[in-house]
Formats: C-alpha cells, structure tokens, sequence
C-alpha cells in the first residue's frame, strides 16, 4: 500500500536528536519507527509498551544511571539470577 498519510508532530529537539541517533544505529529512519510504532498500536489493540508513573526509588536510580553512577555488574545472566534468588 501506498504510504501517502503525514503525521505532524512537535517533540523537544534533545529528545528527536537522541531518538534518532538510536534509530541510525540499527538501521531505521524516524519514519519507519512511527511505522512500527503505529503497526504495534494496531497489532496489541493498545500502547505497545507499559504506561505507568515511576516511584521516588525508580526515578533516583535512573537519574543516577542517567549520570553515569550506579553499580557496574559483571557475569553472566545465570550468576546474576543466582544472586538475586540467593538473597534472604
């Protein structure tokens, strides 16, 4: 089918730059992820994603992620598991 619908739409230029970064590294244009944005929407009847409100926990450790802190975790996705299944 032909694609000849637009979409306008305004986003804070920090957050197009990121976005569109990413897209380049694996290969799509900002156009192919509203594509596929939209194709997921009509797939799942829905967001194809979580929508929720993060707590003060969540909100601090992505803010210390986001600043380069936080803890570096080594090993394989089995010791990572153990440990968190290990603990009392």
């Amino acid at each position: 089918m032909a694609k000849t619908a637009t979409i306008n739409a305004r986003i804070e230029p920090a957050i197009k730059a990121k976005a569109e970064k990413v897209f380049a590294a694996i290969g799509l244009t900002a156009t192919d992820a509203i594509g596929m944005f939209y194709r997921q929407v009509v797939f799942r009847k829905g967001l194809p994603f979580d929508v929720c409100v993060p707590n003060a926990v969540t909100l601090a450790a992505l803010q210390e992620a986001e600043s380069g802190g936080g803890e570096v975790v080594q090993g394989t996705t089995e010791d990572l598991f153990e440990d968190i299944l290990s603990e009392k």
